[in-house]
């Protein structure tokens, strides 16, 4: 299975991108996932549309969820020989509800509003956190 984390928005600035960059290193082995700027929402689902699969979009209204909750998630696609899951992250307005109505899931990392910036970083810990669960790693020690 492939993901691909679609952000909308500015680029992060350098240190923002060289965290999310270590998250998508350290993953590699574990749980892939590469990670795509888009410069609209228009490009942003192109790209989901490209790679077919499933439409994940990160929303304040979706499900929140536990690490081990979202890593039962994947395992779950991965079981389900889902071929490709796209992340979409919404630029500063978020998602429209035609947008949320096309997703597969709703995802809310927090009950709080997120600056998209911030939210790709949480994002991109929390998949590389996914992988060390499926591989039962000691990095999450809940």
């Amino acid at each position: 299975m492939r993901l691909t984390v679609l952000a909308q928005g500015r680029k992060p600035d350098a240190a923002l991108a060289s965290a999310c960059d270590e998250y998508v290193r350290r993953a590699a082995p574990l749980l892939p996932f590469e990670r795509v700027h888009c410069t609209t929402a228009k490009a942003q689902w192109e790209a989901a549309r490209s790679r077919g699969g499933l439409v994940v979009l990160l929303d304040e209204r979706g499900t929140q969820c536990s690490s081990p909750e979202l890593a039962e998630r994947v395992a779950g696609w991965q079981r389900s020989a889902v071929k490709h899951v796209s992340l979409l992250i919404g630029g500063a307005d978020g998602f429209s509800e035609a947008e949320r109505a096309q997703a597969q899931w709703l995802l809310a990392l927090s009950k709080l509003t997120l600056p998209h910036r911030l939210a790709l970083l949480l994002l991109c810990e929390q998949l590389y956190r996914v992988g060390t669960i499926l591989a039962g790693h000691p990095y999450h020690h809940g």
